[in-house]
């Protein structure tokens, strides 16, 4: 029996900061909503008892990444200062798919959450795939 792990999903912004939760038992990710410093990723991170963080990663259209921006580089440097166990996965398309999922009725803050549920989504099918 393998060890269960609870995860929280994070897409990445200057202003805003989605969140999403999973585990390793449902496999499924969830909206969670969105936060703007890493003192409140840190308070969730002790509130939900999260073991693992899965970070979007902004990649071109053609796979390469991009040169990462100063303030997402101390974004996971931060986090890693706390012992954070971090994980960096695809996260191309996932705004557009949360638009698409939402519409255009919700409030930007709930776009969000859903990318990080989308990035949290693809990161649990590609690790847990049968």
């Amino acid at each position: 029996m393998s060890k269960f792990i609870k995860y929280l999903g994070i897409d990445w912004g200057e202003k805003r900061i989605g969140l999403a939760l999973g585990d390793s038992e449902t496999r499924i990710a969830t909206p969670l909503g969105s936060v703007s410093s890493i003192e409140d990723i840190l308070e969730i991170v002790k509130q939900e008892e999260i073991d693992e963080l899965v970070i979007g990663l902004p990649l071109s259209l053609s796979g390469e990444i991009y040169r990462f921006p100063a303030n997402f580089k101390n974004f996971l440097n931060n986090l890693k200062k706390h012992g954070l166990i971090l994980h960096l996965t695809d996260e191309r398309f996932s705004s557009r798919e949360a638009d698409v999922r939402i519409g255009k009725k919700l409030k930007k803050f709930n776009r969000d959450a859903v990318a990080a549920m989308i990035i949290l989504q693809s990161y649990l099918d590609k690790i847990y795939a049968d």
